[in-house]
């Protein structure tokens, strides 16, 4: 049985194989503009870029995208039965959670960027 930390660590190790060294820049900025701006509108932000062909942006959110739709499936209005939760189904679920849910997200989320920022830089390193 693993930890909690555990499953991030190996999330984080999977997602960012082969990453470039602007999706670790991305990875490391990241904190701070959901520190600052929030997790809604952190997601929002790297879904409009991915609109305009930034690999990166759309990876990243991507990542964060599918590791809530896990940690967080049948919570709050998070789907049940969803095998792989989307941009869409994600936003909604936050827009209509709790607060205490939100901010239970947003703390994931910066847990799991802890992970894919060392791993990211590790992986560029080597």
């Amino acid at each position: 049985m693993s930890s909690l930390d555990q499953e991030r660590s190996a999330y984080a190790w999977e997602k960012v194989q082969n990453c470039s060294s602007d999706y670790a820049n991305l990875a490391k900025s990241a904190p701070a503009l959901i520190m600052t701006n929030g997790l809604m509108q952190t997601l929002a932000f790297f879904k409009a870029k991915d609109k305009a062909k930034d690999k990166e942006h759309e990876i990243l959110n991507t990542h964060i995208i599918e590791w809530l739709g896990v940690r967080f499936k049948g919570v709050g209005a998070f789907p049940e039965n969803e095998k792989k939760a989307d941009f869409q189904s994600v936003m909604a679920a936050l827009h209509q959670s709790e607060p205490a849910v939100y901010r239970r997200a947003s703390e994931e989320v910066l847990a799991l960027l802890r992970w894919i920022r060392q791993f990211a830089s590790a992986v560029r390193a080597s």
